[in-house]
């Protein structure tokens, strides 16, 4: 039996084995640090994402609250693709835009906020708002309101519908979503209190007896939302319109402030106030809120409640007596209960007519419906915050809804027809008086010449008899002469036609000392026609 002859070592064939799985494993290892380092890298370069849901206004409006937010006239760069603004899609339902916040140097980029935009608080555009709410991104969303200084009578009314709005989004929400949102509250309670953080970034100082957290005053943080709240009242320039045109005082200012206060308290929410063109915290109030801090520069937010056009109001700063001290007679309690009552109204609110704000409503301008509950604070403010519009139209009992002109005018033709009636009327009143006037110095003439000694009888007598008889016509040629007012016409018309010359007797002088005159024979005339006419009647 012959044996194998073909010989082979065992360690060689080990040692070719292990050098492989050497190598591999060396190429293993190298391959997972390059991934590692590029997901490393890949991950320090991506931007935080923050999500600002604007609720509110109108479409030009929320374009200058975007326009204030991401102002860039201060960046220093060579790109012009960069520096260019990014388009503004809010003309229909749901509009979006987005923009980068840059550090204070302008060179580096914190965050990348992207915004939401809706303007009509119409229930048929919950679904559209659902899917931006995630266990993701509600800790990175902030909600904001607009309203406007033009109608200042309407926030109360229109707040309460976005915020009905917002509670029928929240409530449709999964489990996980609810549980986010509620570590996200108390994560908000904790901000600006003993031991938490402040919006600006900075840690708070802890209170003097070793606490770190602080209670929660009377009507704070009742109503949470689920997401932190800002409101921010647009074009305070209007104030002085409202000062000059409607009568406002400060009190009606001070009086507005206070409802708002009270009613965000309860949200936990911010206030700010607005002017265009004028530099405000408004950027600092909305980055803070959303987690985005400079690395170069602080800025603190400083709460404003002395200067009324700039009033800023930040989130945990707030409570019932500093809302007491702005104005005395102010029912902080009442208000603040009233506001849990409108929340529990159904959504969309009912109207009068059967409609509801989705019917072409826009802006929350809605129609008042046909009755706030007993206790409303949304009534409260109307009536202490009236319409100056509604006031006039009930001044003059006119339909709310009326198209009709509140004047009606008259054509023009007719309108001159009655003026010529009115001055025909005066012109005949005038007639009279002054032929009552003219006759009224003849017979006082005549008494006159009676009075006087050596006066004639006949005269006298003559005197007696005009003021037995009264004026005497006659008609010629189908006119009614009166004959006393035709002789001082005559009279006098020959008075003023006598030449003028130096020593020459005047215009009363001639009348009066001139025997030989033409009317002496006119006066005989007429004078022989009344002894005729009363000689007939005999």
């Amino acid at each position: 039996m012959t044996a194998n002859t073909n010989r082979y070592s065992t360690y060689t064939a080990a040692s070719v084995a292990s050098g492989a799985d050497s190598r591999n494993s060396d190429k293993a290892e190298k391959k997972e640090l390059w991934n590692s380092m590029l997901a490393t890298v890949a991950s320090g370069r991506r931007l935080p994402e923050k999500n600002i849901i604007l609720l509110g206004g109108t479409v030009d409006s929320q374009r200058e609250f975007f326009e204030t937010l991401s102002n860039n006239d201060g960046r220093r760069t060579l790109d012009r693709n960069g520096s260019r603004m990014p388009p503004v899609a809010n003309s229909f339902a749901l509009g979006y835009t987005y923009y980068d916040v840059l550090d204070a140097d302008h060179e580096d980029t914190l965050a990348r906020i992207s915004l939401y935009t809706l303007t009509s608080p119409s229930a048929a555009f919950s679904s559209l708002l659902q899917p931006l709410l995630t266990p993701q991104s509600i800790p990175n969303t902030l909600i904001v309101v607009l309203l406007d200084w033009s109608e200042p009578w309407k926030w109360m009314r229109q707040l309460r519908e976005w915020i009905l709005l917002l509670r029928t989004v929240l409530l449709s929400l999964s489990n996980e979503c609810k549980e986010t949102m509620e570590e996200v509250m108390l994560a908000w309670r904790d901000r600006g209190r003993g031991g938490g953080i402040n919006l600006d970034g900075t840690t708070a100082v802890p209170t003097a007896d070793g606490e770190m957290d602080l209670p929660v005053g009377p009507g704070e943080w009742e109503d949470a939302l689920g997401l932190p709240l800002c409101v921010v009242c647009q074009n305070a320039e209007k104030m002085e319109y409202l000062e000059k045109t409607q009568s406002w005082k400060e009190e009606e200012f001070d009086v507005v402030l206070q409802f708002m206060r009270t009613v965000l308290l309860r949200h936990g929410a911010s206030l700010i106030y607005t002017t265009p063109s004028v530099p405000s915290q408004l950027p600092t109030l909305i980055h803070s809120s959303l987690g985005i801090h400079s690395l170069l520069k602080k800025q603190p937010l400083k709460h404003n409640v002395i200067d009324r056009d700039k009033v800023v109001i930040p989130p945990n700063w707030d409570s019932w007596g500093k809302i007491r001290v702005l104005r005395d007679g102010f029912d902080v309690d009442q208000v603040s209960n009233g506001w849990s009552i409108d929340l529990d109204q159904p959504s969309p609110l009912p109207r009068p007519n059967g409609t509801t704000p989705e019917d072409g409503e826009v802006n929350g301008d809605s129609e008042r419906p046909a009755g706030d509950p007993e206790g409303s604070t949304v009534a409260l403010y109307e009536e202490s915050v009236q319409d100056p519009s509604m006031d006039a139209l009930q001044l003059a009992g006119r339909n709310t809804h009326s198209t009709t002109l509140e004047v009606e005018t008259i054509d023009t033709q007719t309108f001159l027809a009655q003026q010529l009636k009115v001055l025909e009327a005066y012109k005949q009143k005038n007639e009279e008086a002054s032929r009552g006037e003219a006759r009224h110095k003849t017979y006082k003439k005549v008494e006159e010449e009676h009075l006087v000694g050596g006066a004639d009888p006949e005269r006298a007598a003559e005197a007696k008899v005009l003021e037995h008889i009264g004026p005497v016509q006659f008609n010629m040629g189908g006119i009614q002469v009166d004959a006393d007012d035709m002789v001082q016409r005559l009279k006098e018309r020959q008075a003023y036609g006598s030449p003028s010359e130096p020593g020459s007797p005047t215009v009363e002088e001639g009348i009066e000392s001139t025997p030989h005159m033409d009317t002496e024979n006119l006066q005989a005339f007429f004078h022989g026609l009344m002894n005729r006419r009363g000689a007939s009647a005999k």
